[in-house]
């Protein structure tokens, strides 16, 4: 059983063999770009951690990793023109260093791209990986229409909000360990299991990530603090506080929530406010729920406690990280 850091080096060492050094350059540099910052790459070292997990080879599972990774990071190009975001792991976003035009038609390349690094799977797992795949990406699609969706609507509920996070985020955690199990030949009960780990860590994960949005560090964060309040995205943590604010409370908030003349002082208000409403706990207990629900997932699967350490001791790391 491989460690997480070693699953990581066989990744980068698989990422580092792509080429994108092709013409026209205007094309291809965006990408090098992006998957040369890095980030933590921890959908496509799931992919290798699940398939390691069941005796797989790393080797037969690389290609699907690799085109998650590719897909993973497509989505973010589209999704920093979307939000307007000038940052992403702690550099220039695409749109910005170079155009939006530029960024999306590499994404979309990207996403062609992912195709065909999936196309190299072993055959006899090549349609199931390609349907499960495919299915992510309609939800993720799915999901970044909601979020567009909330932004222009005066009230959402916590519910729809869970259930956009889970298109948007958790759904390719899950289908990441779905697809290694799967080419490991593991019992369908196991991958299930391992599904709905990835969709319980997805949710914990994305509600740890709108909170550090209001309290976490930019140095460590990788981008903007306080981008959300700006762009008025409907998060766990906005979505409470307008559900728990008195009527004086939720009128100033409301104020906030239209001012566009000045950001550091719409970030210090609405920052206030959540602090005043309590909300950064709310949002803390909410993560610790889902992540309960995901341990409870991981402690049925039939392995034995060393096959499963690995991936457990990463969920930890991820609710107690400050990035």
């Amino acid at each position: 059983m491989k460690t997480f850091a070693e699953i990581q080096a066989f990744l980068t060492g698989e990422l580092e063999k792509l080429d994108w050094n092709r013409q026209p350059v205007g094309l291809y540099e965006p990408i090098g770009y992006i998957l040369a910052l890095g980030g933590k790459r921890i959908r496509p070292a799931l992919v290798l951690l699940a398939n390691d997990m069941f005796g797989g080879n790393l080797k037969e599972a690389a290609p699907a990793a690799l085109a998650l990774e590719v897909f993973h990071n497509f989505t973010l190009l589209h999704d920093d023109i979307m939000d307007k975001a000038p940052i992403r792991r702690g550099k220039p976003t695409v749109h910005m260093k170079w155009n939006d035009n530029t960024a999306i038609l590499s994404g979309d390349t990207m996403l062609i791209e992912a195709y065909k690094l999936l196309a190299q799977v072993p055959e006899r797992h090549l349609k199931a990986t390609l349907d499960i795949f495919s299915k992510t990406a309609c939800e993720i699609c799915e999901g970044q229409q909601y979020d567009m969706e909330f932004e222009k609507r005066q009230t959402v509920s916590v519910p729809e909000y869970m259930e956009m996070i889970r298109l948007k985020t958790a759904v390719l955690l899950g289908m990441a360990l779905q697809v290694g199990a799967g080419l490991a030949d593991a019992p369908k009960a196991d991958i299930e299991e391992l599904y709905q780990f990835g969709i319980n860590i997805g949710l914990a994960f994305q509600l740890k990530d709108d909170y550090l949005d209001v309290y976490g560090n930019e140095k460590t964060f990788g981008k903007a603090i306080g981008g959300d309040i700006l762009c008025n995205k409907k998060t766990y943590m906005l979505i409470s506080a307008l559900n728990d604010a008195g009527p004086e409370t939720r009128k100033e908030l409301e104020y906030w929530l239209n001012n566009t003349t000045d950001d550091k002082a719409k970030i210090s208000a609405v920052t206030g406010i959540y602090n005043m409403l309590q909300t950064g706990g709310k949002c803390e207990e909410a993560m610790d729920f889902y992540f309960q629900k995901a341990v409870a997932n991981l402690n049925r699967i039939s392995l034995i406690e060393d096959k499963k350490q690995e991936l457990r001791a990463l969920a930890q790391r991820l609710m107690l990280r400050n990035e």
